[in-house]
């Protein structure tokens, strides 16, 4: 949403800005602000994954269990009940992407931007949102 409010701030601001110039200028104007949004967009994205323990909590409120990430790029969840997997995770087109071993797909999700405890949200392709917070080390 804070992404959509920047393009359509943007846009007004050209729109507003190219009422009393030439076109040339509108236009050069537009693809200013477009390559500021998509800086923008890339600044937000994560660059890099931090490595920690996270606790992570459906968007039930039901803890899911923890989340591990190593400092070589390695993670493996553990969903409390003696279920674990494992694998790698990478930063692909600013998403947080888990590749775990073996045969099942790799999972993306676009995070928001941490709150002042540290916690934050994380979205797959479905839609499906979960909260992940840092533990204390």
């Amino acid at each position: 949403m804070r992404k959509s409010l920047l393009v359509a701030s943007l846009a007004l601001t050209v729109s507003l800005a190219a009422c009393g110039k030439s076109k040339t200028e509108a236009v050069a104007t537009a693809s200013d602000a477009a390559a500021t949004a998509s800086d923008a967009a890339a600044a937000a994205a994560p660059k890099s994954v931090t490595p920690g323990v996270y606790a992570v909590t459906g968007a039930d409120g039901k803890a899911q269990g923890t989340t591990t990430i190593n400092a070589d790029g390695t993670y493996s969840d553990d969903d409390g009940k003696g279920h674990r997997v494992a694998g790698l995770v990478t930063i692909v087109d600013g998403k947080t992407c888990f590749d775990p071993s073996g045969k099942a797909p790799a999972e993306c999700f676009t995070e928001s931007a941490p709150s002042a405890d540290g916690s934050f949200t994380a979205t797959n392709a479905k839609g499906e949102t979960v909260t992940v917070k840092p533990q204390a080390k």
